[in-house]
Formats: structure tokens, C-alpha cells, sequence
């Protein structure tokens, strides 16, 4: 059996304030497999988005690993994991994470830029006319609705071809007509793609689309579940 593209393994993330020692995870284990999508599921601060920014390598467990296609994240240090994910992962963000000073041209073709691409400029406009939004390239974010704004972030995080798609409440700063657009439009991405897809929703909707659905409850994984 091949090796799991993202293994979490016994994470525990603890926070220290003047008022004692919170956990926001217990010891969450499992592994996903390549191509595999995932919806990681719960209430408002039972710790989703904790674990997705501790597999991204984001944020540092107090106590456990994750693997990254064999790679262990916390025996890097910062710079090597931030290399690891601009080769490996792609993002996408509940509020668009678009750099207000580029155009949509631009905000796709810079993480090409950074990996060294000398194609960035023409496989940026691809993917842009890809998400259809061909004629707005040289729109900057400002002039763009917020379902045009997610768009160009769903070019930027494929136009990489990442191994793996993580996605924070992707439509959560959208009415429900253009999540639904955006929501269809990531899937079939995700299909083209063959990306592994770990997305945090509060959404049951979307979250039935996934294969997997991991349920956490107050900081653990209270369920893993395969789609009906």
C-alpha cells in the first residue's frame, strides 16, 4: 500500500496564558490518502483551523507530527517548511489572501515567480481564463466582487499544481448563489487536478461532497466518516 500523502500523528496543540493551559487539540491521528478529499468538520472554535494551519505547517503542535508525502513538517525549520509548501500545497482562504497591490495576472503568476517559473505570465492568464476570468487580468482586487476575488484565488493556488489543496471555509464571505459557483467551480479543479483536498467548513452540504468527513468536537476527532 503506498505511503499516505498527509499523516497526522498524535497532535496536541496546548496554549499557556495567565489564566493556566488551554488544549485545542487532543492527540488527532489519521492519514489521507493521494486524491483523497476530506471535510474537516465542527462548531465554531472547536479547533478546525488550528489543524489545518498545523498540517500546512502554519502553526507548531505542542506535541505530535504530521507528514507531507514522507516528509516529517517538524524536523524542518521554518524556511525549509515554508519551501515544502510552496512546492507541495496550494491555499485557499476565507478571505481571499489577494495582495491588494497586484492584479489578478499578477496575484496568480507570483507564486510561479517564487518557484522560479519562466512560463509564470502565460500560465497564469491560462488558468485565469481557466476559472473565467480571462478578461479581467489586469483588474486589481478592489474592482473585483467577492466571487471574482475567490476565483483568482482558486487560479493562484492551482496554477502551482500542488499535491494538496488546503481550504479554510472557502465560501464563507460569499452569498450563497456564488458559493455554490465557487464551490462547484474548486471540485472541478480538484478532478483536473488529482490534488488531495483537505477543506474546513461548517457547511454540511459541502462537507458531503468530500469523500472523508473528520468530525472535531472541543479539540477532538470525535468522527471519520466516508460520504454517502
Amino acid at each position: 500500500m503506498s505511503e499516505p500523502i498527509i499523516a497526522v500523528q498524535h497532535i496536541t496543540k496546548q496554549v499557556t496564558d495567565a489564566t493556566g493551559t488551554l488544549t485545542i487539540l487532543h492527540d488527532i491521528d489519521f492519514e489521507l490518502r493521494r486524491q483523497e478529499s476530506v471535510a474537516i468538520v465542527g462548531a465554531s472554535g472547536s479547533g478546525k483551523s488550528t489543524l489545518l494551519s498545523i498540517i500546512a505547517g502554519l502553526d507548531v503542535p505542542t506535541s505530535g507530527q504530521v507528514r507531507i508525502d514522507g516528509t516529517e513538517l517538524f524536523k524542518l525549520d521554518e524556511d525549509a517548511r515554508a519551501a515544502l509548501r510552496s512546492r507541495t500545497l496550494g491555499f485557499v482562504f476565507q478571505s481571499f489572501q489577494l495582495l491588494a497591490n497586484l492584479n489578478a495576472l499578477e496575484n496568480v503568476m507570483l507564486p510561479l515567480e517564487l518557484l522560479g517559473q519562466r512560463d509564470a505570465r502565460a500560465r497564469a492568464a491560462e488558468m485565469l481564463e481557466r476559472v473565467g476570468l480571462g478578461s479581467r487580468l489586469g483588474h486589481y482586487p478592489k474592482v473585483l466582487s467577492g466571487g471574482e476575488q475567490q476565483r483568482v484565488a482558486l487560479a493562484r493556488a492551482f496554477v502551482v499544481r500542488p499535491q494538496v489543496l488546503l481550504a479554510d471555509e472557502p465560501t464563507g464571505s460569499l452569498d450563497f448563489a456564488t458559493g455554490a459557483k465557487v464551490m462547484e467551480l474548486m471540485f472541478e479543479l480538484n478532478r483536473e487536478a488529482g490534488t488531495t483536498l483537505v477543506m474546513v467548513t461548517h457547511d454540511p452540504g459541502i462537507a458531503a461532497r468530500c469523500q472523508r468527513q473528520l468530525g472535531i468536537e472541543a479539540g477532538r476527532l470525535a468522527s471519520d466518516r466516508v460520504s454517502a
